[in-house]
């Protein structure tokens, strides 16, 4: 835990009581500081209150004299409109910020910091264990792993803290700044919490907020937004160092992972060939994490050596087990359809299972990959409209249950004795219909497979 010493002294407000939010009353109330809790939901005013803690409804009386309130980054700031706690907040004038920020105010540590819509949690934790596996000193949190106030206190020059950044977060975090700072692409996705792709862009290009020279910009230059984000990175003339990123092209000056070849600078350095990373998208994952490990001074062949020791991330085309011959990959957290179109990219002969709660657009974007789909299998909320959106192109099935489909993707799989089949969880969904989470859900699914399994190994990934 990293005690908040320089908010000794001082009342806090703290909203949100799941992981983060009491990571971070913990963390003040190590410091000296007084708090002062608050949450929607009963069950973490319950855990909250089990963990030592009092709460309150925290309106405008109790915000009052608070040098700042610290939000969960799930709880609303702006849109689709405030939260009633943020809203207070504006109103008594006090400043609404993340424990990130706090995290930033009391060690202003070397930080390495990655966003984007997709990619980003692999991108996350491969650059985490590159910089481990080179013996360097590296703590990985943010909106991956540990909330990053429960992380270990580095002294300056003893390490990085490696953060996963969600727009929310971004947002959190005014006085952010990152020694090396990730954007790996931008398409549609929490729209509802930003208002529009503007604002959305906008808040993901904040991860370069605050660079200068001695700094290094990574950005993927595949999409729109993010080309547009880097030439205005060009213009700004800060002395920080840019290094774009591709997938389509190999790029004179930058990184590129093209027909499984990673170059730097138009040169080769090593073959794409590693089973834990498989598909293209996770060729721009490992390119941003080879540009930021360059940048952090590791040679091509540490980072090569630890890229092929890499294990791959839970939930993210993770090899779940095999029935019956059949593997089966839980990517439970491709929770949009953008997220899924790189799982559907890196398979042959698909038996999809897919739905929840859908995201804007459904999965109509996802058409050109549909000839890779030999049956799908849908479940939840969406599934109806799922189904009508396949129509004659993908033999479907309405499911109902995760278990359901599981039984209906294995039987469509061995009816049809398809080489190279999969099937596939990628559900290009939330969650919130069925399960508390995206890991919910895929844990169930590890479940699912194991009591139906002939052979799960431990850890493996596709």
């Amino acid at each position: 835990m990293i005690a908040l010493t320089h908010t000794g002294g001082q009342t806090w407000a703290v909203f949100g009581l799941a992981r983060s939010g009491l990571a971070t009353a913990r963390a003040l109330v190590a410091g000296g500081a007084q708090v002062r809790l608050g949450d929607d939901t009963a069950a973490s005013r319950v855990a909250a209150e089990a963990a030592g803690f009092q709460t309150l409804p925290l309106n405008d009386a109790a915000l009052a004299g608070c040098a700042g309130l610290v939000l969960a980054p799930g709880v609303p700031l702006t849109h689709p409109a405030p939260h009633d706690v943020a809203a207070a907040a504006r109103r008594v004038g006090i400043p609404v910020i993340g424990d990130i920020e706090l995290l930033l105010r009391e060690l202003k540590p070397d930080v390495y910091g990655i966003t984007g819509t997709n990619g980003k949690s692999t991108t996350t934790a491969l650059l985490a264990h590159l910089l481990q596996a080179a013996g360097r000193k590296a703590a990985l949190g943010g909106n991956i792993g540990l909330p990053v106030l429960d992380l270990p206190r580095l002294a300056p020059g003893e390490g990085a803290y490696v953060l996963e950044m969600s727009s929310y977060q971004i947002d959190l975090t005014p006085g952010w700044h990152a020694r090396i700072a990730i954007l790996l692409n931008i398409t549609p996705d929490h729209l509802d919490r930003h208002g529009s792709m503007a604002n959305y862009a906008a808040i993901k290009a904040r991860i370069f907020a605050g660079q200068g020279a001695g700094d290094t910009a990574i950005i993927g230059v595949d999409d729109d937004p993010c080309r547009a984000i880097f030439t205005a990175l060009e213009m700004e003339k800060s002395g920080r160092r840019i290094v774009p990123v591709s997938i389509e092209r190999v790029l004179e000056q930058g990184v590129s992972a093209v027909d499984g070849v990673l170059y730097e600078n138009g040169k080769r350095v090593f073959a794409l060939d590693f089973q834990a990373l498989p598909g293209a998208h996770n060729g721009q994952n490992i390119a941003a994490a080879y540009a930021a490990g360059r940048a952090a001074g590791l040679a091509p062949a540490t980072i090569r050596d630890g890229v092929a020791g890499f294990p791959g991330l839970k939930h993210r085309l993770q090899r779940a087990g095999i029935v019956d011959g059949i593997p089966c990959i839980n990517d439970s957290k491709a929770t949009n359809a953008e997220s899924t179109a790189r799982a559907l990219a890196s398979y042959p002969a698909i038996y999809w299972i897919a739905g929840g709660v859908p995201k804007a657009g459904g999965i109509a974007s996802l058409q050109p990959f549909f000839p890779r789909i030999r049956h799908a299998s849908l479940i939840g909320q969406a599934a109806a409209d799922f189904a009508v959106t396949l129509g004659d192109a993908v033999p479907h099935a309405i499911c109902g249950t995760l278990a359901a489909a599981l039984d209906d993707a294995l039987s469509a799989a061995q009816r049809d004795g398809a080489n190279d089949a999969v099937v596939l969880l990628s559900p290009a969904c939330a969650s919130f219909d069925q399960f508390k989470s995206f890991e919910h859900r895929g844990d169930e699914f590890l479940r699912l497979v194991a009591a139906r399994s002939s052979h799960t190994p431990e850890g493996a990934a596709a």
